[in-house]
Parts: structure tokens; sequence; C-alpha cells
């Protein structure tokens, strides 16, 4: 029988089998071809070990398709979160991290990287038989990365750099703005970690629509953000239904749109290559490398701010350069007496557009949009109250008619006005 372990180093393999067989569930064992059924059945322990009860599966003629089952209701935290925490080491990082926090046990205790190495070498490794040998170059850059992380601080004296300990004097949040946090943030896994290492009585908080597969990209979103923040081009493997293999591109990533309705996550970027800025879904990016800063971020930044205006979802116009291909959006809702809460549903649920009284009890809605069949899910929430519809799309008002006549059809009814 194969062993496995529980631990992982390489997050993105794990992330890849998690997404294609547990979060999308479309897939059996003997449809993964990408990897042999031992590698499989491995990673699929490994999961289940973290996962337990939340494992479900169905039987198709195509074979056992296995996702993860989570019911919101009875589950306090994202389970997926345990994935983050089966990060694995070698037996040399991780002696190499205790050793390197006890010599700086203190922010008043101040080292050169010889005397660390010296430390190493006299204190902690000479009652060894045969004692782990750490370089100067393995230490230096584990020294290096502590320091990017915020762990170790140095200072210059002469030609010597000095390290110490950073003072720890961050206080955390209350643990139910954590705990709050951790469920709903992007990177929410944070959150996630610093609640275990604090104190606390579970504050659980419940919630109508959870949305917990984003826990599996909050990697690539932690580099899409850190590259905003430097205003920089990234290189990103993107993954299409239309490809077996991803394909490298270049970005310039603007903003994160996070879908209330769904919780589907997707990056608005900049795409040289085309001279457009699009959507692309997170959960189809991997690889993420940082690469140089642009100068172009701030204006690529107000065209989108300016482009918002006309996005109702994610999709926008094909080019800068090119002119606004709008779509006009137009439909009138009749309200009875006592229903003026679809008057305040409009406008509050409206994220564009204009809505105008135009009778006692008829309202109107108007809308100049890149794409109108994203305002479809929504236009249907009203579509007892709607007496008039008015699209310049044409193929979509007569799909969107045709569906409410099939909806008649299945409930036995016919007639009605027809505008």
């Amino acid at each position: 029988m194969s062993s496995y372990n529980e631990l992982i180093k390489n997050f993105e393999r794990i992330r890849a089998y998690m997404r294609e067989f547990y979060v999308y569930g479309i897939k059996s064992r003997e449809d993964y071809k990408s990897k042999s059924a031992r590698t499989y059945d491995d990673e699929k322990r490994r999961m289940e070990s973290w996962l337990g009860d939340h494992m479900s599966y169905v039987r198709t003629p195509e074979g056992k398709n296995v996702f993860i089952s989570i019911d919101s209701r009875q589950c306090d935290h994202n389970p997926l979160y345990n994935a983050w925490k089966a990060k694995s080491f070698t037996d040399g990082d991780i002696t190499l991290h205790f050793i390197i926090f006890d010599i700086l046990h203190s922010p008043l205790e101040e080292h050169s990287l010889s005397e660390i190495l010296s430390l190493i070498d006299e204190k902690y490794l000479s009652g060894f038989d045969e004692p782990l040998v750490f370089d100067e170059s393995t230490v230096r850059k584990k020294l290096k990365e502590y320091v990017s992380l915020g762990m170790i601080e140095t200072r210059r004296a002469g030609k010597q750099l000095l390290y110490k300990r950073a003072e720890d004097n961050v206080a955390l949040p209350d643990a139910r703005a954590l705990n709050f946090f951790s469920e709903i943030a992007p990177c929410g896994v944070i959150g996630s970690f610093l609640l275990d290492k604090t104190e606390h009585e579970d504050h659980p908080f419940d919630f109508k629509h959870h949305y917990v597969t984003g826990a599996l990209d909050s990697g690539v979103l932690a580099m899409l953000f850190e590259a905003m923040r430097r205003k920089s081009i990234i290189s990103v493997s993107n993954m299409s239904r239309k490809r077996e293999e991803p394909r490298r591109t270049r970005l310039i990533p603007l903003r994160i749109f996070i879908s209330a309705q769904n919780g589907r996550q997707h990056l608005l970027a900049y795409q040289p290559e085309f001279n457009t800025i699009k959507s692309f879904r997170v959960d189809y990016l991997s690889s993420v490398k940082i690469e140089e800063p642009t100068p172009r971020f701030d204006e690529l930044r107000r065209e989108l701010d300016v482009m918002q205006t006309k996005m109702w979802g994610v999709n926008t116009k094909r080019g800068i350069r090119s002119p606004d291909k709008l779509e006009r959006v137009e439909f009138t809702v009749r309200i009875e007496e006592g229903e003026e809460h679809i008057v305040r549903r409009l406008e509050r649920e409206r994220r564009i557009g204009t809505v105008e009284r135009i009778s006692d009890n008829e309202y109107r809605f108007f809308a100049d949009v890149y794409d109108t069949m994203e305002m479809i899910p929504w236009i249907r929430t009203f579509i007892c109250r709607i007496v008039k519809l008015n699209f310049s799309n044409r193929t979509v008002e007569n799909e969107f008619k045709a569906d409410v006549k099939k909806l008649y059809e299945m409930y036995g009814l016919t007639g009605g006005e027809e505008e």
C-alpha cells in the first residue's frame, strides 16, 4: 500500500486537486489523466484527513465523483483553511527556525551573521554525533526571509549588519472581529491563523450565504494585492476551458471584484497583448510572478473607474481606445398600495442606472451597460411586477420573454398582458 503524509510542500498541486474534484465535483478518478492513480489516491487520502465529515460523493455511470459538501448552518469555520495549515518543512528548516529565534530571543539581543553562525556551531550543534550543517548562504537566506516578513529587524553598525528580533507589540483585534474576517474577507485565512494564536471563546457567525471555496485562492490573491500595492506588472498562468494547458500571460492587475451572489472572485486587469481591460477568474490563475512597476497603473485605474459606470458585473468594453459599445436596458414595474419596498429594492440594489417615477404606481429603471445578459438574473427578481420591457439587445430580450413564456406553460398559465 502506498504511504502518504498529511503535510504538503506544493500547495498549487493540492489546490488543483481540490478544485477539480472537491469544488467542481465533475471528474471521477478515471477521468484524471495528468497523474497516476496512486498519486491521486495519496492526495485523496490526504484531503480526506483534513476535511473529515465534509466529504461526499455520488455514483454516476462514468464512475464515483467526490466533492465537498458543507452546510453553512452547521459549519462555524471554513474547513478548507486546514489545507493551508498543513505546510511541511524539512528537518533542517524547522531546526534552523527555532535555533535562530532562540539566539534572538529578545529585541535587545543583536548579532551579526558571523556571530549567529558561530553560536549555531558551538552552542546548538556541537553535542550531536552527526549534526546538521548550516552553511553561511543558507542562514543568510533564512534571515533575509524573516526580515522581509517583519519578524526580524536589521541595523548597520559600521560595516556589520546586525540582526535582532522585531518588537512584538501588535495588538490582535477582538476575537469576534477575527472570526468575522476569517469567514468573509479575501485572504481570510490570515484571520484564521491569528485566531489560532489567541485564547478565546468561540463566537461563530451564521451566514445565509457562506462562500468557502475562495480559501483555495488565498495565495494567488495575496500576490495580486501585493502587485497592486507595488503598481507592478505580473506574469501569471491562466487556465481556460478551451485549452488543456494553462497559458502564460502578462497583466497589470487593477482591482479584485467579488460576487455577492456566488462568491466568485475576478481580477480586473489590463492585458497589454490585446490593449484591453478584462476580467480573469481568480480560481483559474496560478504561479503569479511580480515583475517591475509600471507608470501606467494610475492611468489604467482611472480608466477602470470610468468603465465601472457602465459595468453591471465584470464584462467590459473590448479595447482601451475603442468606442463604447453600450446596450440600453429599460423596464417598468407597477406596484400596488403598500408595496413601496419594491421601489426601495430598485434603488438599493441597482449598481448603475436610474430609477424614475412615471405615475402614481409605476417606476422605470434604465441604464446603459456593456452586457445586458449580466443583468438578467437581477431583472428576473421583479418579474411579477414588470409591465414593460425594452432592451436594445433584441436577442437577449427575446430570450428573456421566451423564458417567461415557458414558465407560464410549466404552470399551465395562458394569456396575460404583452408589451
